[in-house]
């Protein structure tokens, strides 16, 4: 049973959500503002956080930052309808996927499911043997989707469902270039809309992670007005 945290200040919306999710069969644990989620978290960590945007004591962004030093649970941001720029940088955060308030709440547990699939499925055994889920190694780097772990030179690097998902795919065919279009398609589906930029932003993160455990990691390479390529080192 996955574990859901909800961290929203309205009441009605922690109250509703809660008791749909826990008729779907989830756990749920509910908090009203950022700072009483992080705590909780920092005893426990969830499956997956639904966060809102604006929150008292600590807003959702506030909190994403914190939860992205740790860990790479997946994250769905709750937007209010006309927040496109939170939307965007909530994403270009690592925030995993985001659903506009008001919303359907049959809608919020498909994109909970989703992405529980997307990131339960790579760590299973269960999971056929394809091009997507075998062990992959290209140079100094080495990716077992099944485990979704990555590393550098021997050295772990965390990363999100996103950001294992892009640099998947671009390792898999070192040299050929992936448009920002196709890199879009491989991390999000059709009914999430991103923007050039933020596919951008998550090539920047997952540069950073990588640089954290070598400092002249350089393998992912940008062509202006183009896209990027990996290239084996």
């Amino acid at each position: 049973m996955a574990r859901i945290a909800l961290v929203d200040d309205d009441r009605n919306i922690l109250t509703s959500v809660a008791m749909t999710l826990e008729a779907e069969g989830f756990e749920v644990e509910t908090y009203n503002d950022g700072q009483s989620a992080l705590d909780a978290f920092n005893r426990r960590l969830p499956d997956m956080a639904v966060l809102d945007i604006k929150m008292p004591r600590m807003d959702g962004m506030d909190l994403l930052q914190r939860l992205r030093q740790k860990t790479s649970m997946p994250v769905i941001f709750l937007t209010s309808k006309d927040d496109e720029i939170d939307e965007v940088l909530g994403l270009r955060m690592g925030a995993d996927d985001y659903v506009k308030k008001p919303f359907s709440q049959r809608l919020l547990v498909e994109r909970i499911r989703a992405l529980l699939r997307r990131q339960e499925a790579i760590a299973s055994g269960e999971v056929a043997t394809t091009e997507e889920t075998k062990i992959m190694e290209r140079g100094q780097l080495r990716m077992d989707p099944l485990r979704h772990s990555v590393t550098w030179k021997g050295m772990d690097v965390a990363l999100t469902v996103t950001e294992f998902m892009l640099l998947q795919a671009l390792a898999q065919r070192p040299g050929f270039v992936k448009s920002r279009d196709q890199l879009m398609d491989v991390a999000y589906d059709d009914q999430v809309y991103v923007d050039d930029r933020t596919i951008d932003s998550h090539i920047k993160r997952l540069r950073k992670k990588m640089r954290a455990v070598d400092n002249d990691f350089s393998a992912i390479e940008t062509l202006y007005g183009i896209g990027y390529r990996y290239n084996e080192e």
